[in-house]
This record gives C-alpha cells, structure tokens and sequence, in this order.
C-alpha cells in the first residue's frame, strides 16, 4: 500500500483475534513510528509490547487498580475491567518520556511521542494488522504506571490494541478538506 492510500484510509479497527503482528511485522510498525517530527531528536517515547502471559499480568494490575479505587468493585465490575486487557493478541503501550531541553517544551515531546503512535497505526493499516488507540483512566492510574515501570516524569499516552481484523471494517466517511480549512 503507497503511502498517501494508507493515511488516507486508515480506520481505528476495535475488534481484533489471534494472531497478532509476528516479529517482524512489529518491528515495521515500530520503525515507523520512530520516523515521527522529533525537535532536537530527543526520542521522548518508549514502548512496551504487551502479549502472551503478560496480557494477564496486565489484566491482573487493571484489577488491582480497580480495587484500588473502588474495594468493594463487584466481580462483573473486576472482570470487565480485567477484559479490558484481554481484547487483542498485543497491546503496544507509547509511553511519553520527555527530556529536559531548553528550546523543546514538554508539550512537544509529548505531541512527538503522540505523532510516533499515529505512524504506527498507519503503519499496522499498510501491513494489514487491524489497530485501534485506547486510553481509558488506566492510562493515568499511579497502579498502573507503577506497575509498568513508569518514571515520575513519565506518562502512558495510549494503548495500541493489535491483531488480526476480525469482521468488517467500518466505512469511511469522505470529509471535504474545506470543512477544516480556510484562508487567512
């Protein structure tokens, strides 16, 4: 797929099964989203690949995150939340790890982290692996980032749920590019 076609037409897929990426296929879609806008090529990400036995141990630190804020959370309330980490055969989590620079804010490197997620949801749409970004209030939970190893100046800005399309995907709505632009 040419590039233009596959920013052009990517879709968010939500419903996603076995198999997920394979390691090489991964490892193009990480390649892309290094080639994001990096003022000062500071490199203010890193991700963590979540897949197997560790999508449990994900499931298990929502739970304990859950009860954390709720201890008396029902057990379909748990399992739900439990499920939340057991819905694609990977989850890539991009984590914003912005550095001290003085011509480069943190709102920048976050942006960049943010543009490195973005090229890998393009890049898994070339590739044919359905993807969609989730965040979600695990995405902040202090658990969770302790859980996963975050540092104090860390953030979790999306969960990238990968794997193999299952069923349709959604049409898409052809947006008239004057809708958003206008002249100054």
């Amino acid at each position: 797929m040419d590039a233009l076609t596959a920013l052009q037409t990517r879709v968010s897929v939500s419903r996603v099964r076995e198999p997920g990426p394979d390691k090489q296929t991964l490892e193009q879609i990480i390649k892309a989203g290094l080639r994001t806008a990096d003022h000062g090529l500071l490199r203010p990400w890193r991700f963590l690949t979540v897949q197997g036995e560790s999508l449990h141990r994900l499931a298990e630190l929502f739970v304990e995150a859950t009860l954390a804020d709720a201890p008396d959370t029902s057990a379909a309330e748990l399992n739900s939340a439990r499920s939340k980490a057991l819905r694609a055969p990977l989850i890539l989590i991009g984590i914003a790890s912005p550095k001290e620079h003085p011509k480069v804010p943190v709102i920048e490197q976050h942006l960049s982290a943010g543009g490195a997620l973005q090229n890998m949801l393009t890049a898994a749409h070339a590739l044919d692996v359905g993807a969609i970004w989730r965040t979600g209030p695990m995405a902040a939970h202090p658990v969770v980032l302790q859980g996963l190893g975050l540092a104090d100046h860390e953030s979790i800005i999306g969960f990238i749920y990968m794997g193999t399309v299952d069923g349709p995907k959604r049409e898409l709505r052809d947006e008239p590019v004057s809708n958003f632009v206008q002249e100054w």
